[in-house]
């Protein structure tokens, strides 16, 4: 009975949470998603189902503090201006529309390989508006480009998104390994992006591009380097076997001693609500877990194990834009067979990010585009973004199976 009690808690603020991550706010209260977030873990620990001790033991600290370093580079890399540099960089190499829109998807993707897509997105974001509107040209496929692609790019490596961050923190596998499988996706993915966006916004994108650069005096490129410099150091130290949150808080550590940065400025551009994210889900799967409800989910709704590679991809694309990414990869690791783990924790890193690009909610990525550009009275709907997103996914995963 007791069981049976707590197995309906945790799947009541399962079902409350995973609506509002939907949603993306309460439809009847002022609670956004690291509120329900804070609200689940609170009431996992609060109706019994987790004591004090098994929900701070449920936290991968591992993960918190890769995303937190990771935050601290990019926040260096946006007070140096290196994204109005990137904006600068783009309006003085293109000369059409179709151009500007390619260029946006590569650095978008190439960037969001390197660094958390939802930040360079946060960062990326404005300036493609800026340069539309100075080139009076559509920014939809543009906007559509920047998500779509950072995306895309951040499944080439475990460092592009949180929750291949997470896959990499739970499953040890190589930085390497995992990059050699999913870049080739990736790369082929980039260009399909291009073309799938050049298909459906071809009367946009006619046209060449006249726009001035951005007017920037405030690119510190002593910081940029010096920020690269970390970021290389990461890298090499992750790729060669050290522990990648070791080296990611080193490497956060290195860039806060400074005389130049006040550290509040690299404080304020760190997004405090996905670490309050991670940490609330973490708590509350841990808490269907241990409810029993992960069992009684695995035997009667979904599979009990997995054997095909199509099954997995297409079932990793559902889970995903039922409950987005992260939550979906907490809950899929339960499927992730003994043999062969490695070939499956590199599916599961990369069809969760994929799945991304399906729907507008996909990933949080795309609500940072959309949310930045409704600030700027450029309206993304969600028939727009599946338009494009529809063929676009079913495309990059066909490409991710036949690959792996």
């Amino acid at each position: 009975m007791k069981y049976q009690i707590e197995m309906l808690w945790a799947a009541l603020i399962l079902v409350a949470v995973l609506v509002i991550f939907t949603l993306g706010k309460s439809p009847i209260f002022r609670v956004d998603r690291a509120g329900a977030a804070i609200i689940g873990a609170v009431a996992t620990v609060g109706t019994g189902v987790l004591s004090f001790q098994e929900a701070t033991s449920a936290v991968d600290y591992r993960t918190i503090i890769i995303l937190f370093s990771m935050m601290i580079v990019v926040a260096n890399l946006k007070l140096a201006g290196f994204f109005e540099l990137m904006g600068n960089a783009v309006c003085q190499r293109v000369n059409s529309k179709k151009q500007l829109l390619f260029a946006i998807v590569m650095v978008s993707g190439i960037m969001s390989a390197l660094a958390i897509n939802d930040i360079i997105c946060l960062l990326f974001t404005p300036v493609v508006l800026f340069i539309c509107r100075k080139a009076q040209c559509n920014p939809l496929p543009h906007l559509l480009g920047v998500a779509m692609a950072s995306n895309i790019g951040s499944a080439a490596t475990l460092l592009g998104n949180p929750q291949n961050i997470l896959v990499g923190s739970l499953s040890n596998i190589s930085f390497i390994s995992y990059f050699l499988t999913a870049s080739p996706v990736a790369l082929i993915g980039l260009i399909s992006t291009y073309a799938v966006i050049t298909y459906y916004y071809r009367e946009e994108l006619k046209g060449r591009y006249f726009a001035s650069p951005i007017n920037n005096t405030n690119v510190h490129i002593y910081l940029i380097i010096k920020t690269f410099l970390v970021l290389i150091f990461v890298l090499i130290a992750y790729m060669s076997g050290y522990d990648l949150a070791l080296s990611a808080s080193l490497g956060g550590a290195l860039l806060l001693i400074t005389r130049r940065v006040k550290p509040n400025k690299v404080y304020t551009s760190v997004d405090f609500n996905l670490l309050i994210i991670f940490i609330g889900l973490f708590i509350i799967v841990a808490g269907v877990e241990h409810s029993g409800l992960m069992n009684l989910l695995l035997e009667h709704l979904f599979f009990s194990e997995i054997n095909s590679i199509g099954l997995f991809a297409v079932l990793t694309l559902i889970v995903s834009n039922i409950v987005s990414n992260v939550p979906a990869v907490l809950l899929l690791k339960f499927l992730i067979p003994a043999t062969n783990a490695e070939y499956w924790w590199k599916a599961l890193a990369l069809f969760s990010t994929l799945a991304g690009n399906l729907t507008i909610t996909g990933s949080i990525a795309n609500l940072i585009v959309v949310e930045i550009a409704k600030g700027e009275h450029v309206h993304i709907t969600a028939r727009d973004y599946f338009k494009v997103g529809f063929p676009l996914t079913l495309l990059t995963t066909a490409i991710g199976v036949l690959l792996l």
